[in-house]
């Protein structure tokens, strides 16, 4: 990859706090970067994107009392020499010194100041009224002005992040701007790529200001410890490589424990999953009653008939040498009657993904101890309420912060589902996958996630790949949110359910590769 292109991938995985940034920028301006000069250019690219979104036209320009209200300044006056008819609103009384200097000047050229009513008319709006680093909630005249304008739906272009967002947490602070398009300014802001976000954001991009890597990493450190995951990072991954001379056993030996008679969808789900991981070998351990359903749906594995209790669960693995394969996946559709099925995958030596009651039943095992004393990897994929009981002193307000807690306390990957899933490793590095569809809020597509996940585990220990566990998660996790998003695509957020997610996991991977 040449110099650019390195640079371009290494800036787009990288996300700050508030706090690094405010670091970053002040490393900029004492190495004698002028702060006039940085909001020029940060302006100039800001107004060319801009310009690519909207023809000349009518904006308002929501101007605040900091650099941000100076941004937006500077973007007003390069659109006015466009050929858009500009408007301002300034709802502040006292404005930082340099931001008043382009206010001046905005008068100077004849760009009219209005009141926030005299916007409504505008093909579409400029929030700069609050920039990164906002940790007060808004309050009156402001917080009824924001109100205001988002009842207008109208098209809002958000500078760095909406006005109103929490930078780390993403949460709004009394409330804040939807924006429809969010263009963050130099480095990815945290707070964008939390749940509690999404709503505010719309359609986020990154405008890169040139700021040197030797600046970051001397504030970050290499790799930076937050970092989002790219399209060509996840990719990066598959197809694990093959060798031209090899067999099933050299591609991995996957174990799923899986289902009941309460949930006999679960154990096919997850072996659908495991399937299309492209594992060499897979086995699948279910209660005897399921076996004739597995067999037929997936003629291709192993389906291990194993007795089952009075309700429906598994009751024992039957003469089963847990070492024998290379990986296991355990939980989905178990019920906790199969909690000791639970503890015996668990005290094994193998490389396991734990979901669903594989985690409830951690939870009442003690998550901590339970899996401090593990020798081999673990990757648990909690959705936010099996977090909260794996976890229950963790704070999940930032959480990127809490899946890295977790990670350390477990020496687990710890995978947090959600809208943008987080994943930590135990060394304190946390990933973020910034796209997802909500046609995956449907029962069952956490469960694909976990077969899929223990089919690309188990190939890697097969194949002594250098992957790392932290990279491996991360493909899956993005490998199944993109065949999400082309499902629904094709369907319609309505016609995904799990079973169809299935198939277009091998598409998703074909349309990568071809675009």
């Amino acid at each position: 990859m040449h110099s650019s292109g390195f640079r371009f991938e290494q800036i787009h995985r990288i996300i700050v706090t508030a706090d690094q940034m405010r670091s970053i920028e002040q490393r900029l301006f004492d190495a004698g970067m002028p702060v006039a000069a940085l909001m020029e250019k940060v302006a100039g690219r800001l107004s060319d994107r801009i310009s690519d979104l909207f023809p000349p036209c009518e904006v308002g320009i929501l101007v605040g009392s900091g650099h941000n209200g100076g941004d937006a300044l500077v973007v007003a006056r390069e659109l006015h020499f466009r050929g858009y008819e500009v408007q301002l609103c300034c709802p502040f009384s006292r404005f930082k010194e340099l931001t008043n200097s382009h206010l001046q000047y905005a008068k100077s050229l004849g760009i009219p100041l209005v009141e926030v009513e005299n916007l409504r008319s505008s093909n579409f709006l400029i929030d700069g009224l609050f920039g990164f680093g906002l940790t007060r909630s808004i309050q009156e005249p402001i917080l009824s002005l924001v109100d205001q304008i988002n009842h207008w739906n109208l098209p809002i272009v958000s500078i760095d992040l909406p006005s109103g967002l929490h930078t780390d947490t993403g949460r709004p602070l009394g409330t804040a701007i939807k924006a429809t398009h969010t263009l963050c300014l130099g480095l990815w802001k945290l707070g964008l790529l939390q749940d509690e976000a999404l709503e505010f954001v719309g359609q986020a991009e990154l405008i890169d200001f040139d700021i040197p890597l030797a600046d970051i990493h001397a504030i970050l450190d290499n790799p930076a410890p937050i970092q989002r995951v790219t399209p060509e990072w996840a990719m990066s991954a598959l197809p694990l490589e093959r060798p031209a001379s090899t067999h099933k056993y050299k591609m991995g030996h996957l174990l799923l424990i899986c289902g009941s008679r309460r949930y006999a969808g679960g154990a096919l789900l997850t072996g659908l999953g495991g399937r299309s991981s492209g594992v060499g070998m897979l086995s699948i351990a279910v209660p005897e009653s399921l076996k004739p359903m597995l067999s037929s749906h997936l003629p291709e594995a192993l389906i291990i008939g194993c007795p089952e209790t009075e309700s429906g669960a598994i009751a024992s693995l039957p003469d089963l040498d847990l070492s024998a394969f290379n990986a296991i996946a355990c939980g989905p559709g178990l019920t906790l009657d199969a909690a000791p099925i639970v503890k015996q995958a668990l005290d094994s030596d193998r490389p396991i993904v734990l979901d669903a009651d594989g985690l409830n039943a951690l939870a009442q095992f003690g998550t901590v101890p339970t899996l401090q004393k593990r020798q081999a990897a673990t990757i648990l994929t909690p959705h936010l309420g099996e977090f909260k009981r794996l976890f229950p002193n963790l704070n999940e307000d930032c959480r990127a912060t809490a899946v890295r807690e977790a990670a350390k306390s477990t020496d687990a990957i710890v995978l947090l589902k959600g809208a943008r899933i987080a994943i930590a490793s135990p060394e304190g590095q946390v990933r973020i996958n910034p796209e997802s569809t909500p046609a995956l809020a449907r029962g069952g597509s956490g469960d694909v996630l976990t077969g899929l996940m223990g089919g690309l585990l188990a190939q890697n220990f097969a194949t002594q790949s250098p992957i790392s566990l932290i990279d491996l998660t991360q493909t899956a996790a993005w490998w199944h949110a993109q065949a999400g998003i082309l499902a629904a695509q094709t369907r319609t957020e309505l016609g995904v359910d799990a079973h169809t997610l299935t198939q277009f996991l091998i598409p998703s991977i074909v349309t990568y590769k071809k675009s």
